[in-house]
């Protein structure tokens, strides 16, 4: 016999009782913070088209003979200073914010609802999630990408990774992705009571900073949302926090390369900040759903070292959403929006 083109699953796969399901999918994570993991790690990163558009060969040659060469070393370094007993602090939220999900998911909606977390680059991979989903007769699938901006280097890859899963499964699931969720009024609401929280613990700081990941200038020329989308999400948290411009900035972190990206930039920010006499900087990442290295090491540690060298007293990291009950509960709010008309996300759940 042939063989098929397409997986699936032996035998009458039609006689499982249906579920939904909800993939939350995050960045991704090396396995282990030595250059040996992250070797690997980076070559699927960095070879994806969707982060780096350049043309292949020219792009291939400069990342296997000069960046792959030199970055695992560096990157390994990085990581080291934010590792945990329970390893990546990326995996470890993401897969509690799955966990806390899943629970909150089951108290509003009849069921039966299944969440599973998976890693765009690195593991747990879409592809393996899905097909595991489908092994446990999820029909109904929602994706939602843990990047509350859309951009084509984030979300646009998830969806590359869900369309080239989705194109080999013999039955595949009914299928809905979340775009973007910048400026949904559960995500504003849950980012303003985490600030106004860590506030009232710590005091308030003589500016607040919002650091996005960047993005060459390039992307948004040919036109990504992204710069609009993070400009959207900072004004509405400045009439959320009753903040004006003076009071909360934004600026743009992780450029790398030698074209523009996305101005101004965090680091710079930080510096010109210090300089200015601000003396204690509140700084917020509300692109990151989770905390990872680019949160817990380029802001509260390089960033941290930038203002205080430049004549700062003290730069003051506020952790991401994480697990918080704000975020489950305004992610859950957002799937059931989203959701809406599957049978399993009709209300009441079971406590």
């Amino acid at each position: 016999m042939p063989r098929s083109h397409y997986t699936g699953l032996a035998g009458p796969s039609y006689d499982q009782p249906a579920q939904a399901g909800v993939l939350l999918v995050n960045l991704g994570t090396p396995d282990a913070p030595t250059a040996r993991a992250l070797r690997p790690y980076l070559a699927e990163f960095l070879g994806d088209p969707r982060v780096i558009e350049y043309p292949r060969w020219l792009w291939w040659l400069i990342l296997h003979g000069v960046i792959l060469r030199i970055r695992p070393a560096r990157s390994a370094h990085a990581y080291a200073r934010i590792w945990t007993p329970e390893g990546s602090p990326l995996r470890a939220g993401s897969e509690k914010l799955a966990a806390a999900l899943q629970v909150k998911l089951r108290q509003l909606a009849q069921g039966p609802i299944r969440v599973r977390l998976a890693m765009r680059y690195g593991e747990p991979s879409v592809r393996k999630q899905i097909e595991q989903m489908q092994r446990d007769g999820v029909r109904r699938l929602l994706v939602l990408p843990l990047y509350p901006q859309y951009s084509g280097t984030s979300t646009g890859s998830v969806i590359d990774a869900v369309a080239d899963t989705i194109k080999q499964l013999r039955w595949p699931p009914e299928l809905r992705i979340v775009n973007d969720y910048h400026d949904d009024d559960g995500h504003i609401e849950a980012l303003a009571q985490s600030i106004e929280r860590w506030w009232a613990q710590h005091g308030r700081g003589d500016k607040l900073l919002l650091s996005f990941h960047g993005i060459p200038q390039r992307y948004v020329d040919a036109g990504d949302p992204y710069f609009h989308q993070c400009n959207a999400t900072a004004q509405s948290l400045r009439k959320r926090l009753g903040l004006d411009e003076s009071q909360l900035v934004l600026s743009f972190q992780s450029r790398v390369g030698r074209e523009p990206w996305l101005h101004p930039y965090t680091d710079e920010t930080v510096k010109r900040l210090a300089r200015e006499g601000i003396k204690r900087l509140d700084v917020a990442c509300p692109g990151f759903a989770v905390d990872c290295l680019e949160t817990l090491e380029e802001i509260a540690m390089q960033n941290s070292e930038f203002f205080t060298a430049a004549g700062g007293e003290a730069l003051r990291y506020i952790p991401a959403l994480n697990d918080s009950d704000e975020q489950v509960g305004s992610l859950a709010s957002l799937v059931l929006r989203h959701a809406q008309g599957w049978p399993e996300f009709l209300p009441g759940g079971k406590t």
